[in-house]
């Protein structure tokens, strides 16, 4: 007998918000199913092709990233036939729809109820998400602003070919201001929670506990103790996204390496204005 599917799950963050570390937990439970970031809505909706998006078509990134996909990265090429197949059917509304019907049969496929999407960028595009899937859970994960500079700095400058070049700090901080200002909008709804990352690695199965009842499900201790297999899974070293074996109740103090006395003041004035306090329990 196949599983009902419950609504599903999206995780969304600043990239270097530990989005990997909540999905891989997460993941973990037996009733979730999850998959290596889809990027599907960043490289699907056109929102940088006027043309395209005017008229409700797909980006023109978008079938070349799909066959990468599931060709390569999830070795799942067969599910690509769910999808249109010319192009008088390009819309990002039926698109979306194969999308989700894909990590439908993915998860009844693993026996599970529900399944959990996570790719950060996506946060970007909340808003059409919902329109296509109103009854999704959103889960928002917040962390200190110099945290997660420091860490885009670092990883933008290791990897620039993944992330379109080295970020200056001040694209770190406007990132960050951004994926912080759309998340606080949400913050009121009944199908969205905000998370702190320092709560999370701090009471982490307090935390964890605090989703569950969110998302109706049962908490099972093995998602704190057997998380690392499935982060193995999810996360990659492609980019720098990758989980430790072990949940970090401290920083790396990335912040005071990286940076000189002045960028470090410079980084704190500009915030300042967030107060991130008041996210925890």
């Amino acid at each position: 007998m196949k599983p009902k599917l419950q609504a599903p799950i999206f995780i969304f963050g600043c990239p270097r918000s530990g989005t990997t570390l909540l999905q891989s937990i997460l993941a973990t439970h037996p009733e979730i199913a999850s998959f290596p970031e889809t990027k599907f809505f960043l490289y699907g909706v056109a929102k940088y092709e006027p043309k395209r998006k005017k008229f409700g078509l797909i980006s023109r990134r978008l079938k070349p990233h799909l066959n990468q996909y599931f060709k390569n990265q999830i070795n799942r090429p067969e599910m690509l036939k769910y999808f249109p197949k010319i192009p008088i059917l390009d819309f990002i509304d039926l698109y979306t729809r194969s999308f989700i019907k894909v990590l439908n049969i993915l998860t009844v496929e693993e026996g599970k109820s529900l399944w959990l999407e996570k790719t950060p960028d996506h946060l970007l595009y909340l808003d059409y998400i919902e329109k296509m899937l109103p009854e999704a859970r959103m889960i928002h994960l917040l962390r200190n602003g110099s945290d997660v500079v420091a860490s885009l700095y670092e990883v933008t400058h290791k990897y620039p070919q993944e992330w379109y070049g080295a970020w200056d700090i001040n694209r770190c901080l406007e990132r960050w201001k951004e994926s912080i200002e759309i998340s606080m909008k949400y913050s009121q709804k009944s199908n969205h929670i905000l998370l702190s990352y320092d709560e999370l690695v701090t009471n982490t199965s307090a935390m964890i506990k605090r989703v569950c009842n969110f998302l109706s499900l049962e908490f099972d201790e093995t998602m704190i103790t057997s998380y690392s297999q499935a982060a193995t899974f999810l996360s990659s070293e492609k980019g720098g996204r990758t989980v430790s074996q072990e949940i970090k109740k401290f920083g790396s103090d990335k912040f005071n390496k990286i940076f000189d006395e002045s960028q470090k003041q410079y980084i704190l004035d500009n915030i300042s204005g967030f107060n991130l306090e008041l996210l925890k329990s």
